[in-house]
């Protein structure tokens, strides 16, 4: 099963992709008719609705008057929390009942209006935000929702602002005018991604790594990218994680890269390593064990050994490396990043020696292979210089 956050801002065309989403065949569990079931007529949860704020939420046939609601909770923050203290809860409940009853080969698509604001981006394989200009959003509430002007207003500064939506979305669909385009990039993210993700998250199969060493330039979206990837192995490791960190060149800001994000997973041992393999693919991330190395970094120190994961996403290469605390291997990864955005001579020396090689060894095997004598030769003890000046320790 492939699981699909789906958000956006109020009128930003969200439910337009939701239909077309289900069109194709994906599972929808829409929050907001979750969110109506809940506080149907004579349901416990409208009961507390009422006692919270009052019969005037109540249409003259028991129902709720979502608008009257609307008008309360829309401009008062308290309020609002009040009232998901009821609701979420049930609607938490609900959700997984319908994830469960769901096919394990669906695309279950979660469309949920808060996910940013709850925090919800590492509970899926892949989030979709659906983005719209918020002086067009205020416009389609008022001219095809009849909100006035300043109940709109209210409606849209009361969610996630732009940036904090580009930073939780994998997939960033913009349908601020050219609303004809919106169907053609539906149809290309079902064919070309999500379907064959849910194939290989069902079959623990990771995407095939690039061959070629491509460097492209620094992408300042990198750093979020780490962070959502993170999250999600941080959730599927649980209490067994002892840290979870980008690492490598996408890590460090204004770097050349190739275009794969490395993560670093520190557990005890490596048993724990292998116990959590199936979580990891669950989550995404499948077993790379052909490319399992023992061969020790300079300053190896505690036990050695690594496990290597993939990513199941076709347009979102990974490198999870799965190591053990106490590691040379560990600490060297950390170490290097951490000197690496302090020391621009550093970047700078690295990329030259990065895009040399690359003209050298367009193979990627080869061209890892070929940058190993410059960690071992210049980095490792220009690193360990650094480290004691500014006092440095490892902490995985």
């Amino acid at each position: 099963m492939l699981r699909v956050g789906l958000t956006g801002g109020i009128a930003s065309g969200k439910s337009t992709v939701a239909r077309r989403l289900a069109a194709h065949g994906a599972v929808l569990v829409d929050a907001d008719v979750l969110a109506r079931e809940v506080v149907a007529p004579g349901s416990d949860g409208l009961a507390e609705v009422v006692a919270r704020f009052g019969p005037q939420v109540l249409t003259a046939d028991g129902a709720l008057d979502r608008p009257a609601l609307g008008r309360v909770v829309f401009t008062d923050p308290d309020a609002r929390r009040d009232l998901e203290a009821v609701t979420h809860p049930r609607i938490r409940a609900l959700t997984e009942e319908r994830f469960q009853a769901a096919r394990s080969d669906a695309v279950v698509v979660h469309d949920v209006p808060l996910l940013v604001e709850l925090g919800y981006e590492d509970r899926y394989h892949l989030t979709v935000v659906v983005h719209a200009d918020v002086e067009e959003r205020v416009r389609r509430l008022v001219s095809e929702r009849g909100s006035s002007e300043v109940e709109a207003r209210a409606r849209v500064a009361s969610q996630a602002d732009d940036r904090a939506r580009r930073a939780a979305a994998d997939v960033w669909l913009d349908n601020t005018a050219a609303e004809d385009d919106l169907p053609a990039s539906v149809d290309g993210l079902w064919r070309d991604r999500l379907l064959p993700f849910e194939s290989n998250v069902r079959h623990g199969r990771s995407s095939a790594p690039a061959r070629l060493t491509d460097l492209v330039a620094p992408d300042p979206t990198w750093a979020d990218t780490g962070r959502r990837l993170a999250a999600r192995v941080r959730r599927a490791a649980g209490d067994r994680a002892r840290s979870v960190e980008h690492v490598g060149s996408t890590a460090v800001p204004g770097l050349a890269a190739k275009d794969v994000v490395d993560l670093q997973l520190v557990v005890d041992d490596l048993a724990v390593a292998d116990a959590l393999a199936p979580a990891l693919a669950e989550a995404g991330f499948p077993a790379r064990p052909g490319e399992w190395t023992d061969t020790p970094k300079p300053g190896a120190a505690g036990p050695w050994g690594k496990r290597l994961h993939g990513s199941a996403d076709p347009a979102r290469p990974v490198n999870l490396h799965v190591r053990v605390t106490g590691s040379g291997a560990a600490s060297y990864a950390v170490m290097f990043r951490d000197w690496l955005r302090s020391e621009a001579a550093a970047r700078r020396e690295y990329e030259g020696e990065k895009r040399r090689l690359a003209l050298l060894h367009p193979v990627r095997a080869d061209y890892a292979t070929a940058k190993e004598p410059w960690f071992t030769d210049v980095a490792w003890p220009r690193m360990q210089t650094w480290a004691a000046a500014t006092g440095w320790v490892a902490r995985v």
